[in-house]
């Protein structure tokens, strides 16, 4: 039993660069085909047209990377055109963003739901983010691009 349960809390990790699985990561292309397989051969299923889009890694086979966006859908994509640059999608309507970690705090901008936002400094609860030349704190469930247990320094 301590067994299974030492197994299942240890963290997943990528057969190729042995980071953790999943991760999240951003589109640094312009457009990305996203494949049906994990090669050049494999049918393409659609196109990722988006630059800066937040994106899940969830599986690596040799220069690919299957990852899937904020509604799951994805499909294999070539490594090269993805960064490590965090960013994370605006999940609610006129988001406030606050000066500080504090819903008390002077609100810094408003945002709207899909607009991508660089994400900066995560606590347990509060992201810094920085979006259209505005920055904050909001909480980080209204944000989809960054895992409820994360901290970023």
């Amino acid at each position: 039993m301590f067994g299974a349960w030492a197994a299942h809390a240890e963290v997943t990790r990528g057969s190729v660069t042995n980071l953790p699985l999943p991760r999240y990561v951003s589109m640094k292309a312009a457009e990305g085909n996203v494949r049906r397989g994990p090669s050049l051969t494999h049918r393409i299923d659609w196109v990722f047209k988006r630059r800066g889009m937040p994106l899940q890694i969830t599986a690596e086979y040799g220069n690919w990377r299957r990852v899937q966006d904020r509604d799951g859908a994805g499909g294999w994509v070539h490594y090269a055109l993805l960064s490590g640059v965090r960013t994370v999608l605006i999940e609610s309507e006129m988001l406030p963003v606050y000066a500080r970690p504090d819903p008390t705090s002077p609100v810094n901008a408003h945002f709207e739901t899909g607009v991508v936002a660089r994400l900066g400094t995560c606590s347990l609860d509060w992201c810094r983010i920085t979006a259209g030349g505005y920055r904050g704190w909001t909480l980080k469930s209204n944000l989809w691009g960054v895992d409820p247990s994360e901290v970023r320094e």
